[in-house]
């Protein structure tokens, strides 16, 4: 079956830098799309970023465009958000999400058949 698991998740300062990780498992890899999504206490679910399963596109949420950076490496299975120049507005569990059929946009939680357990990230200023 498969399963989403992410890593990397921390306690930093504003202006730090973070790198989590997203692993899925039980299909192939380049059966996946992948997308990152985030939900802070009391607020909704919201997107980050993601990547089609050839890697050759990309799409961030405005907050996340210059600062954030999703890529994925077909050589460990992995796709990774690198996040820098963090702020206290970043705080919240990051969801990773994987997509077998939709490979474009993927701006949308209900476009996502897998989610993993969520990390936290929090930021102190």
């Amino acid at each position: 079956q498969v399963q989403v698991v992410e890593s990397g998740g921390g306690l930093v300062q504003a202006g730090d830098s973070l790198r989590l990780s997203c692993a899925p498992s039980g299909r192939p890899f380049s059966d996946f799309a992948i997308g990152w999504f985030r939900q802070a206490p009391g607020k909704e679910r919201e997107f980050v970023a993601s990547i089609n399963r050839a890697g050759t596109s990309t799409w961030y949420h405005d907050s996340a465009k210059g600062r954030f950076t999703i890529s994925r490496d077909s050589a460990k299975n992995t796709v990774t958000l690198q996040m820098n120049r963090l702020k206290s507005e970043d705080t919240a569990v990051y969801y990773c999400a994987a997509a077998l059929v939709i490979d474009y946009g993927l701006g949308y939680p209900e476009m996502y058949d897998y989610w993993g357990q969520g990390t936290q990230v929090s930021v102190s200023s």
